[in-house]
């Protein structure tokens, strides 16, 4: 609770936190709602600033043309939105977005960011996309690029409007799902075998833990406890962290990824080099570009004649074969890293007997006890009705044979 000084005459929103310290502070609550406090010092200093700040909400509300400077520019933006991303994406999440806001400020970065509408930015992606052959996914990508300058605009009171949010997004039809078939796995080996042998572990902790490629070519080691077979990311895509279990095949990998980075800091110190310890789990201590895995995986599928399959579908691989070994979807879903269920329902279809036994819960166990015992009773009879048919056709037939050896013949 705050205190007035006493002998000053109440003025609201004017406060002196520390009674008798002579240092005045403002309280008021903007358009949005949100409260802020603001040292000022003296007090007639802080009657003029509320004043002030009053007055400026008032403009902003009645007249918003009258706070207008000079334009700001997309590009005035952009640099702002990519701090935030830096702030709160991963690496590899924020490299991505630097990509794509250089693609995007070759047209937009000298342009007044609020004359820019939905219609600017429908056309330029067309444009793009037709130009470049970009899928769904890929023009939707950049289409969240432009929201998010928008938006980080927005919110810091630049622009009113975040033009991007009409701009629909195209169907990505990503209910498909290519997964490695255990030939395939076999005859991907095989090629990784005679040429990339030391791209092996990378592999394997890709199928074996469906961790993203950003996630595992910026891992660290120490985000990796071998004893207690666990990877912990303190940030993952959807801004959650994640713990992910090891099983026998992926820390065998990491375990042979740890030799291997040992084995060539040896060579590289009786070379007279000292790297010191690697910080990184698949690039080697003088950073040398064990992470670009697209060239090395791109070439060995091609060579094992595997079509339409991409160091991503490991992933995939990964939960399919989790929910064909019969785990459950939510299970599913936190080893994926999955913000919601929905995004793993993809993989429902692999799972059949799981909906079979659902709907059978919905019959009582006494129905089910009946129509067992229903059917029981029917092979039963059906048994009898057989071997009724089959007494009386043998007895038909001893009959006739009989009859055929009898001397004297029946009329």
């Amino acid at each position: 609770m705050y205190t007035f000084t006493v002998g000053v005459q109440k003025t609201t929103g004017v406060v002196e936190r520390v009674p008798g310290s002579g240092i005045w502070w403002i309280r008021y609550t903007d358009s949005d709602g949100k409260r802020h406090w603001e040292k000022c010092g003296r007090r007639s200093d802080a009657i003029t600033l509320l004043a002030k700040r009053k007055h400026e909400m008032l403009l902003r509300k009645k007249l918003p043309e009258a706070l207008r400077g000079r334009a700001v520019t997309f590009g005035e933006l952009a640099e702002k939105a990519k701090l935030y991303s830096e702030e709160s994406h991963t690496p590899q999440h924020h490299h991505q977005f630097l990509i794509k806001l250089q693609i995007i400020g070759e047209h937009f970065n000298e342009l007044p960011a609020e004359g820019i509408t939905s219609e600017d930015i429908q056309e330029w992606l067309l444009e793009q996309s037709e130009e470049r052959e970009w899928t769904p996914a890929t023009r939707n990508r950049y289409r969240d690029a432009f929201s998010l300058v928008f938006r980080k605009a927005v919110e810091n009171h630049a622009l009113t409007v975040n033009p991007a949010t009409l701009v629909k997004a195209k169907p990505e039809h990503n209910e498909r799902v290519r997964f490695l078939s255990a030939e395939e796995e076999t005859k991907l080996l095989a090629v990784l075998q005679k040429n990339w042998p030391e791209h092996i572990p990378a592999f394997f902790l890709s199928i074996h833990t469906g961790m993203r490629a950003g996630e595992q070519f910026q891992l660290k080691w120490c985000d990796v406890s071998l004893d207690r077979r666990q990877i912990s990311l303190a940030k993952t895509k959807n801004g959650k962290a994640r713990h992910i279990p090891l099983n026998a095949v992926a820390l065998q990998a990491l375990q042979e990824r740890k030799r291997a980075q040992q084995d060539y800091r040896v060579k590289q110190k009786e070379k007279g080099a000292d790297l010191g310890e690697p910080v990184y789990v698949f690039r080697d201590a003088d950073e040398d570009p064990q992470h670009n895995y697209r060239r090395w995986f791109n070439e060995a599928q091609a060579e094992a004649k595997i079509k339409d399959y991409s160091w991503h579908c490991n992933r995939h691989t990964f939960a399919s074969r989790l929910v064909m070994a019969g785990v459950d979807l939510r299970t599913v879903a936190e080893l994926m890293g999955h913000s919601s269920i929905q995004m793993t329902m993809r993989y429902a279809h692999l799972a059949p007997q799981h909906n079979r036994a659902a709907v059978d819960r919905l019959v009582p166990v006494s129905m089910s006890n009946r129509s067992a015992k229903k059917g029981a009773e029917s092979v039963q009879r059906g048994n009898e009705v057989v071997t009724k048919s089959v007494t009386s056709r043998k007895r038909v037939s001893e009959t006739e044979s009989e009859n055929q050896n009898s001397p004297i013949g029946i009329n």
